[in-house]
């Protein structure tokens, strides 16, 4: 079919990018990490996978940065580290997947402080969140009853982030935290893997005034796959791209990229959903939570977006252009 060839041509010439990917929290799970090889596969250029969220203990962050770095240089062959966009160009061009680490949230830094941001940043973390789901000494999380917003801490640690060249985001923050963020970060603030609430309303999305404060600070809000944040069904592509033609329509294709989440080791997501009721109260919702969209559907939302008559252009922003626009401002 031509829409398919055209898809498969416009993954092909753009630079494709995903914002966010879980891999498993085990810093030498090779099998798993190697999974990667089917995401550059699939076309994809350039990948953030986390290294820790939440409550996950300072200690573990750091393991897996150690981890993921030594797995990274084992496989030079095909994929690369990056810190920089000039290493993500180099890395293109040598038909190498670049791949960087992001921080959800800034729980680690409770105890410790900025003196962590600059060797983070040095050590490949690309973007940090605020808070993931609860509160964090920063801010509060998007399902805290009642959000205080973005304390002095906060302040101090957005003000290194920005000295040193981390982007801030502001996915699993809660809105009054997020706002205030964004009016203080003096740079682009993204929404890695944040989906509208004027689609489908869910705790983890998010309403059109943040959309709008996000695009005003030049900013991405990343579309996540993950079913129970595009609706109340398993996982479809068409909804994934109903959430995107949303933020597009409500700010411009400038402001919107993908940040898929997809979580490749299920179980681990199974366990966490069942032990952590206090970060995920909709726990129950296991069998929609495990229901994604993974990077390997690029060409899928791709056909999907031409289908829907987006032209190259716009695709190309989406896929990737986005987040490098950001990036290049951001990044030191």
């Amino acid at each position: 079919m031509q829409t398919e060839t055209s898809a498969a041509d416009l993954v092909r010439q753009a630079l494709v990018w995903d914002n966010h990917a879980c891999l498993p929290l085990r810093p030498d799970d090779h099998a798993f990490f190697s999974r990667l090889e089917g995401v550059a596969a699939a076309g994809v250029d350039v990948i953030s996978v986390n290294v820790g969220f939440g409550p996950v203990p300072l200690a573990q962050h750091e393991a897996m940065i150690a981890g993921l770095t030594r797995w990274i240089k084992s496989q030079a062959g095909w994929c690369s580290l990056v810190k920089s966009v000039e290493e993500i160009k180099a890395a293109r061009a040598d038909g190498k997947l670049a791949v960087f680490f992001d921080v959800e949230g800034m729980a680690p830094l409770d105890d410790g402080g900025e003196a962590l941001i600059a060797p983070w940043r040095e050590a490949g973390v690309g973007w940090m969140l605020v808070a993931y789901n609860a509160a964090s000494r920063a801010g509060s999380g998007c399902t805290d009853d009642v959000d205080t917003g973005l304390t002095e801490h906060g302040r101090r640690i957005l003000d290194e982030m920005r000295r040193v060249g981390m982007i801030v985001c502001c996915s699993h923050t809660g809105h009054r935290t997020a706002m205030e963020v964004m009016e203080h970060a003096g740079a682009p603030v993204i929404f890695s893997h944040s989906n509208p609430s004027g689609v489908f309303s869910h705790y983890r999305n998010i309403p059109d005034t943040l959309i709008r404060a996000c695009a005003e600070t030049g900013g991405v809000v990343g579309i996540n796959g993950i079913g129970s944040f595009l609706d109340q069904g398993p996982a479809s592509i068409v909804r994934l791209v109903d959430h995107i033609e949303y933020v597009a329509g409500l700010v411009g294709s400038d402001h919107v990229g993908l940040g898929l989440d997809y979580v490749f080791d299920k179980q681990e997501l199974v366990d966490y959903l069942s032990q952590m009721p206090a970060i995920f109260p909709d726990s129950a919702s296991i069998t929609n939570a495990t229901s994604m969209i993974g990077p390997d559907h690029i060409t899928n939302i791709v056909e999907e977006l031409l289908a829907r008559g987006a032209d190259a252009a716009t695709i190309k922003k989406i896929i990737g252009e986005n987040w490098m626009r950001v990036a290049r401002e951001v990044w030191r």
